[in-house]
């Protein structure tokens, strides 16, 4: 009777994994060919004159500002979508890369983290570069390094190779996030700018979906160095739409280079008292978010959990899809907060409170479904947006790249310390029996990575609240 219970037990687990897998494969294709009916719809000589235009459409035509905002949104929606597909991939392909190479928990963590290290050094001058010359050429130029990456990529054999790889396609990507939210600022009304940069975080989110089960899929077919080619080609594709639909926008005609005085509008930002009241609070949640989605997780349920592979790809789908409703719902909840007064600000403080009492149950063990306790720190991630429209807050559009690059490069920066710090502090646990990591040495990491995020709220609570110096102000006030 007990060995007809578990295997009645193992057939229905295997039996719920598939119809989930097939969920997700037929949800993505169902996405994917309405993006190219929407796409064929918006691609007419009439539409294309549209783009053409200076980035400030008439709002009175309702027609007219659907059409201009979704060829602004869909170029940048779909590179945003591949740069967190590269980004947590992987969770899914770094057992098989460790397994083939024969690398450990620290070098995984470094290897995976590399992306976040070249991504946070291009933000500064990726900011400035949006600011001149406008989205469409910065990405014309950056994706293709990407591509070089991911082919670099898959033909490494050793560290050293894989490193120069995961680095390039970090630095190619590096401009996807910024680049469309910029697009947003630049045709957008600033009213909207918290729903539409959540729709925008949720349009990437389905990156971190297409890393779980259909990501495990391809890894089976083609392997991990067959999926990087893939991922190449996809990432030419969409360079090759962002040149053919996204509109160029008008570069400011106030500068022929980025001269000294265009850096000293991002100094301003730098020196900007209210942009540090936000920006460590939101580097720790969001950095934290980020980390652990691209990597942790999945080692979480396989080490702490004691889940099977098919078990720990629940657990990760469970995280993107909190990663893609809370982009949603925190961009739908903050329009609305606004409108009663409430800043987006605040409202970023409650979510990263509430994310440091979702890492605490994770620590404490609380007997709760660990897809549950991941969905919601996958949500979390959806706060992206929320950190980007508090800038919208402070800083005029003027100035929005450099101010979103800025903030982008301490989140992508953050993530970067979070996930190499947890490999380096797993690795001083020995390894045991099967090539896991003990409970306590992850319990020990996501402690530790309390601390800063616990000091980071504090200070916000008790710094002045939008306080600016004296030259952000002006821009403020020209801009108005």
């Amino acid at each position: 009777m007990l060995t007809f219970i578990t295997d009645g037990a193992g057939l229905m687990r295997e039996r719920s994994v598939t119809l989930a897998s097939e969920a997700v494969t037929c949800g993505i294709a169902r996405i994917t060919s309405a993006l190219v009916r929407l796409v064929s719809l918006l691609h007419s000589p009439a539409v294309r004159r549209e783009a053409a235009l200076r980035p400030a459409p008439a709002f009175g035509d309702e027609r007219q500002l659907w059409r201009l905002t979704l060829r602004v949104f869909l170029p940048f929606a779909a590179a945003y979508y591949l740069s967190y597909l590269f980004r947590t991939i992987n969770a899914a392909s770094a057992p098989r890369i460790a397994g083939d190479l024969g690398i450990g928990a620290a070098e995984i963590g470094l290897l995976t983290a590399v992306y976040f290290l070249t991504f946070a050094a291009a933000q500064l001058p990726i900011g400035a570069a949006l600011d001149r010359f406008g989205p469409r050429r910065v990405q014309l130029v950056l994706l293709p390094i990407a591509v070089a990456g991911a082919v670099m990529f898959a033909a490494s054999d050793g560290m050293a190779t894989l490193l120069v790889g995961r680095a390039l396609i970090g630095f190619g990507v590096a401009a996807c996030l910024v680049a469309g939210l910029k697009a947003l600022v630049l045709w957008l009304p600033k009213e909207r700018l918290a729903f539409a940069n959540g729709c925008f975080v949720a349009m990437g989110a389905l990156g971190a979906v297409c890393a779980t089960f259909p990501a495990d899929a391809m890894l089976d077919a083609l392997g991990w160095r067959g999926l990087f080619v893939a991922l190449a080609a996809a990432t030419l594709v969409v360079a090759g739409a962002v040149w053919w639909l996204a509109p160029a926008g008008a570069p400011d005609p106030g500068f022929s280079h980025l001269s000294a005085r265009r850096m000293r509008g991002l100094g301003d930002v730098l020196a900007d008292r209210g942009f540090w009241r936000i920006a460590p609070m939101s580097a720790c949640c969001i950095g934290t978010a980020f980390a652990l989605q691209g990597l942790w997780v999945g080692a979480w349920l396989a080490d702490v959990g004691g889940l099977e592979r098919a078990a720990v790809m629940q657990g990760l789908l469970a995280m993107a899809m909190g990663l893609f409703v809370g982009a949603l719902l925190l961009g739908m909840l903050a329009d609305r907060l606004r409108r009663h007064g409430i800043t987006t600000q605040r409202l970023l403080a409650v979510v990263a409170g509430a994310s440091m009492v979702v890492q605490t149950a994770l620590v404490l063990r609380v007997p709760l479904p660990p897809e549950l306790l991941w969905a919601l720190l996958g949500a979390v991630g959806g706060a992206t947006g929320l950190g980007f429209a508090s800038l919208a807050e402070i800083f005029p559009k003027d100035v929005a790249g450099r101010a979103n690059g800025a903030l982008n490069m301490l989140h992508i920066g953050a993530a970067f310390l979070v996930q190499t710090g947890i490999g380096f502090v797993v690795a001083l646990w020995p390894v045991q029996d099967g090539g896991h990591y003990s409970a306590d040495a992850y319990i020990a990491a996501l402690t530790l990575n309390l601390v800063p995020q616990a000091a980071s709220l504090a200070w916000f609570l008790m710094a002045p609240g939008r306080a600016r110096t004296r030259v952000a102000a002006e821009l403020a006030g020209k801009a108005d």
